[in-house]
């Protein structure tokens, strides 16, 4: 993990079978893929406490990104958490609803059912009923949230795809994932859907692939509702959290759950760090410390908000892991589910609007895996943060914090959720002995 140019050399891993990118569209895949039996038929029998690494070469504090700086919000701060666990290569939980095959929910379900097409209406008619919920249900999560939360389309030269979002500020600025807009670069378009069925025109402001983070501009709309953001930090395992947006196009889609981790290592690059056979440019990897959940998440929830019942933003929701897919469908829901910390988020998405770019924080190292554990430091950057704290090439480092590193992946994870300039405490192996050195980190980008 070398800042900012280098990336760290990941190997392979054997274990289950994790998808790595997102479909686009239905049937065609970025990144290699497992051959997989019917997807729709019961897995056979993995053992899960070996799950398949993330991205080769990773690098943990660097970032890109491009776009007009515009607009402002309010709010600053950095991810704490608690726990680690093994990095997990997921899904993108985007929807692409254009391309070859087709798209929309029609496509998912001809897929799954050999030929019968069934096509479910994205939209319901009627207008319910008004009544009241009790405060701190999840009623009233969805009351307080569905006019803040927004469905994305975009659409470029290699297809289209609906994502979700949530409203940061009565004049337009909305906070979703890179991956849902990133389709739109070079000439594409972007519509943003409200939750009266308005639908405008929207722009980038600012987006970095490092953190799958995004802030786009609606035209010409005032009087939003703003999402009310709150802590990540203060989340627990087993604490009850909703999900809202539009899975396949469903859009004000409400689903319920619980957290089922923190800080879990996660990579959701769109391909691995290959090419990407739409762009023709290789993806940029998105290595998170993030929080699993139980919820459902599909296709088309990205960018939309995981919330506690207060109905605060606690996370953006990001990613699904899959047990795979054939070439004629999209994965759903197995019921782990991955959302960025709104506390990286919030800072990420402060800077996107001030600036249009992002920095990260630097440990200046490149890293890989050790064999028995942990990230092993491969080089050091002279003068960087980590020579500065004494690191050494060959130490290993198992922990930083409380927060126990079990691959290289997950030293990515724990140092890109931390803000430049916080000090950290690194505990690393060196000649099989046991230390520690405090560590303050450098800036990269912006």
């Amino acid at each position: 993990m070398t800042d900012p140019t280098s990336e760290p050399t990941q190997p392979g891993n054997p274990g289950p079978s994790y998808e790595q990118p997102y479909t686009r569209p239905y049937g065609e895949t970025y990144g290699e893929q497992p051959a997989y039996r019917d997807p729709w038929a019961r897995p056979n029998p993995v053992e899960h406490d070996t799950i398949a690494y993330g991205v080769p070469g990773t690098e943990a504090g660097d970032g890109g990104a491009d776009g007009g700086a515009d607009g402002g919000a309010d709010g600053a701060g950095d991810a704490s958490g608690r726990g680690s666990r093994r990095t997990v290569a997921l899904v993108l939980a985007t929807a692409l609803v254009a391309g070859a095959v087709g798209g929309g929910i029609g496509a998912l379900v001809a897929g799954r059912n050999q030929g019968s097409t069934t096509v479910i209406s994205s939209t319901v008619s009627g207008k319910p009923a008004s009544v009241s919920v009790p405060s701190g249900s999840v009623e009233a999560v969805a009351a307080k949230m569905l006019p803040s939360v927004v469905s994305i389309f975009e659409s470029g030269q290699n297809g289209s795809g609906e994502g979700s979002g949530i409203v940061l500020t009565s004049n337009g600025l909305i906070l979703t994932n890179n991956h849902v807009v990133a389709e739109s670069l070079g000439g594409g378009t972007l519509r943003v859907t409200f939750n009266n069925d308005t639908t405008v025109g929207a722009t980038i402001v600012g987006r970095d692939p490092s953190s799958d983070l995004a802030v786009v501009r609606v035209k010409g709309v005032s009087g939003l509702t703003p999402a009310t953001l709150g802590s990540s930090s203060s989340l627990v395992v087993g604490q009850t959290v909703v999900a809202v947006g539009s899975p396949l196009g469903l859009s004000g889609t409400v689903t319920e759950g619980i957290v089922s981790a923190l800080n879990r290592p996660v990579s959701t690059s769109e391909g691995g760090g290959q090419q990407n056979p739409f762009s023709g440019q290789a993806s940029q990897p998105a290595v998170l410390d993030a929080i699993q959940t139980d919820a459902a998440i599909n296709p088309g929830n990205s960018g939309g908000p995981l919330v506690d019942l207060a109905g605060r933003v606690v996370g953006i929701n990001s990613a699904i892991a899959s047990l795979g897919s054939d070439a004629t469908s999209q994965t759903g829901s197995i019921g782990l589910g991955f959302a960025i910390p709104i506390d990286q988020a919030r800072r990420i998405a402060q800077q996107l609007i001030e600036h249009g770019t992002a920095t990260h924080p630097q440990l200046g190292v490149e890293v890989r895996d050790a064999s028995g554990g942990g990230a092993l430091l491969a080089t050091i950057q002279s003068g960087g943060p980590a020579a500065q704290a004494g690191l050494r090439t060959g130490d290993i480092i198992i922990k930083v914090d409380e927060l126990a590193v079990d691959d290289a992946n997950g030293l990515v994870a724990h140092i890109r959720s931390q803000a430049p300039g916080a000090t950290v405490t690194v505990t690393y192996v060196r000649n099989g002995k046991t230390h520690t050195t405090r560590v303050t980190l450098g800036q990269s980008g912006g």
